[in-house]
């Protein structure tokens, strides 16, 4: 037996078969939008999720840092092309060794002597002219000297430098040029100073 037509209370009589057919489209399309709207909560969670995984897989904060230089083995690996014997400076156990490698003709030693940003270079110029601590320190000149543990350093306030050096000494030593310089002050010179004055007296002695 056919069913009635159904009753829409909106109406107060049956649906005609055109409004059954927009009834029924339009829940359709309400469907399918919800369907549309669901699918893009679901695809943004989803994103949200890869991207927190991977904000929080990434190993953040400060870069590693360097290990200790060993600046005895450094030196000994290096003095077999010099010819000469490498200063090893003498500092305190607190100075951090970031760098010891021969540059060209030159044996370098670079310390951070303390936690704040400074650095203090000990350089040794290998069979270098007497101009060659001034070249270096980028055409500085002497100010005057000053001596530390026996021996006479020429004193440099560096008032222009592209690395942020501030204050130099030099001395010679036999053939080569010591000069300590950075961006440390003075008694921070003097402290490396007395770490490597065994040794310049040492390249002395032999070059007489």
């Amino acid at each position: 037996m056919a069913s009635s037509p159904r009753v829409v209370a909106e109406l107060g009589r049956p649906e005609t078969p055109d409004e059954t057919a927009a009834r029924k489209a339009a829940s359709s399309h309400a469907y399918r939008s919800s369907q549309t709207m669901r699918n893009l909560l679901v695809a943004l969670l989803v994103t949200l999720a890869v991207v927190l995984i991977v904000v929080l897989g990434v190993p953040r904060g400060a870069y590693d840092e360097q290990g200790e230089i060993d600046v005895a083995a450094s030196a000994q690996a290096a003095a077999g092309s010099t010819g000469t014997e490498l200063l090893i400076p003498e500092v305190p156990d607190s100075w951090r060794a970031n760098s010891a490698r021969m540059e060209g003709a030159m044996w370098r030693v670079v310390y951070a002597p303390s936690e704040e940003p400074e650095f203090i270079r000990v350089a040794q110029l290998i069979a270098a002219d007497a101009p060659a601590a001034s070249r270096l320190l980028g055409g500085a000149t002497p100010t005057g000297t000053v001596t530390i543990d026996g021996i006479e350093w020429d004193e440099f306030t560096v008032t222009a430098s592209d690395d942020n050096v501030s204050y130099a000494i030099a001395t010679p030593a036999g053939s080569d040029t010591i000069v300590i310089y950075g961006s440390a002050p003075a008694d921070t010179a003097a402290t490396a100073a007395a770490g490597v004055a065994d040794q310049i007296r040492e390249l002395r002695e032999e070059n007489q």
